[in-house]
């Protein structure tokens, strides 16, 4: 009963074994804090936000919490591999719990996508992102739910890619991803509730048309 009572102290009561892992993907350390490749970490903060979860307890080569969605017990994770291992932390925690890649949620960044803008996905490939790339090596599949959130194209095509996703947010962009990575967290509530079709409907949209179902 003491343990019991402690996990309420922050949030709702765990149980049942994990079933679900969420992950955001990203760089460690302050030198890379507020940079558009970082915005995998962010939508997990905004998550942990949401749903009262702590994620700072160092397993699997990350930062994890644990929390629940509905019935499910989530674990979250912030790896800390540094991006291009990201698949080492997931792998382990995957193996650990016995958990299959259909329930394995990234979130990640994508300059493809204007800033701000989310794209939900049920499978996929790693769209040259390398974080992605580690992660469908090391688990096998690539048939895990992902949430790209856009960070945009770099401005011209002489700038440097690197320099680029691993620049700083300006205040205007900081803004659309802070919104953007409300939204992610929400649109992972839905996946893990069994609502991916509805998730990719609302979320994939523009911005101004999301409007968060109650779940």
């Amino acid at each position: 009963m003491f343990f019991k009572k402690k996990e309420t102290l922050f949030g709702t009561a765990l149980s049942g074994p994990v079933s679900f892992i969420i992950a955001g993907l990203g760089n460690p350390g302050s030198k890379y804090e507020n940079t558009r490749h970082n915005a995998g970490f962010m939508a997990a903060d905004a998550l942990a936000d949401q749903l009262n979860i702590k994620v700072s307890r160092l397993r699997f080569q990350a930062l994890c919490g644990e929390g629940m969605i509905g019935s499910n017990r989530i674990l979250l994770m912030k790896p800390t591999t540094f991006m291009n291992n990201s698949g080492e932390a997931i792998a382990q925690a995957a193996r650990f719990y016995k958990i299959p890649p259909e329930h394995i949620l990234i979130f990640s960044d994508d300059i493809s996508l204007e800033p701000g803008r989310l794209r939900v996905r049920g499978k996929g490939s790693a769209g040259g992102h390398n974080g992605l790339k580690s992660i469908i090596a090391l688990l096998g599949s690539e048939n895990f739910p992902r949430i790209k959130i856009g960070v945009g194209q770099k401005p011209h095509t002489d700038y440097d890619l690197a320099d680029w996703v691993l620049g700083r947010l300006g205040e205007k962009e900081s803004l659309l991803l802070k919104e953007a990575c409300t939204r992610a967290a929400e649109a992972a509530s839905m996946i893990v509730s069994g609502k991916m079709d509805q998730a990719m409907n609302l979320y994939n949209a523009s911005p101004a048309k999301q409007e968060p179902e109650k779940l």
